[in-house]
């Protein structure tokens, strides 16, 4: 039977509390905020000290309206003391004094206050049964307390002393780690017997579980050594797992991990097996060991590979064109090409993607079409540099046996974009290199080869990766340094220079602009004219890109921000000619003009250069001596070979103009091609040198207003040169507009743009006759055919 005097009812203040339960005898320290919880102390204060304290079912709810918010059962507590806080906090300390039931509840009051029924345990001693629990008890939470080391021992001696059951019990109660489920399931135990009962059950159960606990910690402990420290709180997960035979997905090791994408993993069984086998073998590895290691970041690899994930392609010829159209002035023919690879790739999704590789000089646009193309078909873009690159390794990866292996860089871009489909760009394919770690051309044929790269292998992951999906693009500045079974796999876009009018329209429609963005001006702070930008293509910037031009502006928004700073009142900037020079220094080059009258010995030749044309002039002297050739000018190999062939062409038809015939005993011949300093080679200057040389010889003049360019045979065939766009922007910018070209050459005229192409003459040349007759003063050739027949007629005169 319950041994409970029940008392009458009193009206008291309540306080709610929150993950916490207050038993009799208890003792407890915590802060007050709430308001009513506020009003309710200092009217406690105020009658008699006593509160009612009881546990909120929702923690999370600040304030609790009715009766349906709080336990009905908690504890009548006695205001020992109140400390006032800052911003209107208190805080209190209670002490529990018996139990109460909350039997109505007032919601009118500004604060919480009910009608408490008093429960009070019955002041007799224990009954036999009780004194043998009490024992049980005391036994169970002497161990709880000796393996536990959460509460002071000298609870112990004091519970021995305590002859009252109920005070016993909530003594112990007080003094246990419980949940508050728990704990508020003691507090409402109104018959004494079971509440000992309970107890008993819950310290049997602790006891095994803080048991259970120590066991889990000291095999951790035993398993661990000072290199797995940092790994200490994962093992101690992993062996609970382990003690309670179960797994949540929230909670996979990384095994089970790997086992889990390698199921969904779309891949030939052949490589399942493999894998699986791999992750079986971290499995048995020891976590902190360096093979763990190794394994866990093959497989993290492994598994970062796209293999099945494709980016969704679109084609829309109209949308690809305008977008090629935005992002790039002119190269028409290169966008041309893109639109027609594209149309075949709607037609036919089997089409295997061409290497398309653009060729031409820096600064035009190579890379960021490649980016274009990317954008305009939905691709992800990955770009890798080629510049200096002299491992293999480098694209086909280190072997897993080395220390710090990684994939190739082919492998790595398919991890940063994603996608087993992407614009991969091959930037600078020219600048490779190769030395004793392998020759990475040879590594790049399998790349670039679409009958081999669909099982293209890495050598870090060792299994076959499809690259065929892959649309690759790859970049250089000249052919030269390519081998030719590497162009072979490419198709071959050239891109030449801009003129110097698309130079112009570029920067009103995107250099300009951009800049002005990048500096944080409006679009018309500064303005430009286009005369002043004629200037800054012509004398600040020598290239076939514009990317110096691009270099030229940044550096006056530079300077006119730095006008800004000083000056915030500046509403506008215009850059007129006279100032130029004040925002970019002075002029650095300038190009040669035409002569200004004929001249014996002098031609302008035409030269390609990897920043675009030029003309220079070719100089001879002859002069008495012993038959000796000089070339000066730092000349290439090539270039000094077609100087002796102009050389033979003119000795073997001497005999057709007024040449001594042993000139080649007793003159002296010196070649220079002027600017010293700069390196120049090629057989293109060979119809240029064999002209200077007879007029140097004959004392013919050369016209002054023409330019050329072709090579030479011994047997005096012109033949076809390269360069020739950028050859002719060059003649034109030098004033120059009759130009002597290869007849060959004559399909070249058409990537001429056509108001520069009307302002010239071309004279297509197949021998170095026709040459001789357009380039030679007539005048001279007639007055030395004169004196020359003279002189006959006074031979054969003086021999009568």
């Amino acid at each position: 039977m319950p041994r409970t005097k029940k008392t009458n009812l009193q009206k008291m203040p309540i306080v709610p509390i929150r993950g916490m339960t207050i038993f009799p005898y208890m003792s407890v320290h915590f802060d007050i905020g709430r308001e009513k919880s506020v009003l309710s102390i200092e009217d406690a204060l105020d009658d008699n000290k006593l509160i009612f304290a009881t546990t909120q079912h929702d923690m999370e709810k600040d304030d609790p309206e009715n009766v349906a918010d709080i336990n009905t059962i908690g504890t009548v507590c006695i205001i020992k003391q109140v400390i006032r806080m800052p911003n209107n906090v208190l805080r209190v300390l209670l002490e529990g004094s018996y139990r109460g039931r909350l039997k109505k509840f007032y919601d009118d009051a500004p604060f919480f206050e009910a009608e408490i029924e008093i429960l009070k345990d019955d002041e007799k001693d224990a009954t036999l049964e009780q004194k043998a629990m009490m024992r049980g008890i005391a036994d169970l939470f002497e161990e709880y307390v000796s393996i536990g080391s959460r509460t002071a021992p000298e609870i112990i001696s004091i519970l021995n002393d305590i002859p009252l059951p109920g005070k016993f019990c909530d003594i112990v109660c007080a003094h246990m780690l419980l949940t508050t489920e728990q704990r508020q399931e003691l507090l409402e135990q109104i018959d004494i017997d079971k509440r000992l009962e309970k107890l008993h059950y819950i310290l049997a159960s602790e006891n095994k579980i803080v048991k259970l606990e120590q066991k889990i910690h000291q095999r951790v402990r035993r398993e661990m050594t000072k290199s797995e420290k940092t790994y200490y709180l994962r093992e101690q997960i992993k062996a609970i797992n382990k003690e309670l035979g179960e797994y949540s997905d929230n909670n996979l090791t990384d095994t089970q991990e790997f086992r889990k994408k390698l199921e969904y993993l779309e891949i030939p069984e052949k490589i399942r097996e493999k894998i699986s086998k791999e992750i079986s073998k971290l499995e048995r590895e020891h976590r902190g060991s360096a093979d763990a290691e190794v394994s866990r970041n093959y497989l993290e690899t492994f598994f970062d590979l796209p293999w099945n994930n494709s980016s969704k392609e679109k084609i829309d010829l109209k949308n690809c064109a305008k977008i090629l159209d935005k992002d790039h002035f002119g190269l028409e023919k290169v966008k041309d090409r893109i639109i027609e690879y594209l149309a075949v790739r709607k037609l036919s999704s089997n089409l295997k993607s061409p290497i398309l590789c653009f060729v031409g000089p820096p600064g035009v646009g190579k890379t960021s079409i490649a980016k274009s193309i990317a954008n305009s078909i939905n691709r992800e873009f990955a770009r890798i540099s080629l510049g200096g690159v002299r491992d293999e390794a480098e694209i086909r990866g280190h072997r897993r046996t080395y220390i710090g292996a990684i994939p190739g860089r082919i492998v790595n871009a398919l991890i940063n974009v994603k996608t087993n489909n992407p614009v991969i760009l091959f930037d600078e394919i020219d600048k490779m290199g190769a030395d004793f770690k392998g020759n990475v051309e040879s590594a790049m044929l399998e790349v670039l080869d679409p009958e081999q790269n669909k099982n293209f292998i890495d050598h870090y992951l060792e299994y076959e990766f499809d690259l065929s999906k892959i649309f690759f693009i790859t970049t250089a500045n000249t052919l030269d340094s390519i081998p030719r079974p590497l162009i072979d796999r490419m198709e071959i876009i050239q891109l030449s220079g801009y003129t110097e009018m698309e130079k112009l329209q570029i920067a009103k429609k995107y250099l300009i602009p951009k800049q002005l963005k990048e500096h944080n001006f409006t679009p018309k702070f500064i303005k430009i004219s286009d005369e002043v930008l004629k200037k800054i293509i012509s004398t600040f910037t020598r290239e076939s890109g514009v990317r110096a031009l691009e270099q030229k502006i940044a550096r006056i928004c530079r300077k006119v921000a730095r006008k800004k700073v000083e000056n915030p009142n500046l509403k506008s900037v215009t850059i007129t000619m006279d100032e130029l020079e004040t925002y970019l220094g002075k002029p650095v080059f300038k190009y040669e003009l035409a002569n200004k009258k004929p001249q014996v010995g002098i031609v302008r030749g035409l030269a390609w250069t990897q920043v675009g044309g030029d003309t220079l002039s070719i100089e001879i002297n002859v002069m008495n001596g012993t038959g000796k050739i000089d070339l000066t000018g730092k000349l290439g190999d090539v270039m000094k070979e077609s100087a002796k062939t102009a050389l033979s062409y003119v000795r073997s038809i001497s005999d057709e103009y007024p040449i001594e015939k042993d000139f080649y005993k007793t003159k002296d011949i010196h070649i220079h091609i002027p600017e010293g300093a700069i390196p120049k080679d090629g057989p293109s200057a060979g119809i240029t040198m064999a002209t200077a040389i007879l007029s140097a010889l004959t004392n013919i003049r050369v016209r002054e207003d023409i330019a050329m360019t072709g090579e030479v045979t011994l047997r005096g065939r012109v033949l076809p040169v390269g360069g020739i766009k950028e050859k002719l922007l060059a003649a034109h910018r030098a004033g120059i507009y009759n130009i002597l070209l290869p007849k060959e050459n004559e399909s070249d005229l058409q990537d001429l743009p056509k108001e520069i192409r009307d302002e010239m003459t071309f004279t297509l040349a197949e021998d170095m006759k026709q040459v001789l007759d357009i380039a030679l003063v007539k005048q001279d050739i007639k007055k030395i055919s004169a004196n020359s027949k003279k002189s006959s007629k006074a031979k054969n005169n003086l021999e009568k």
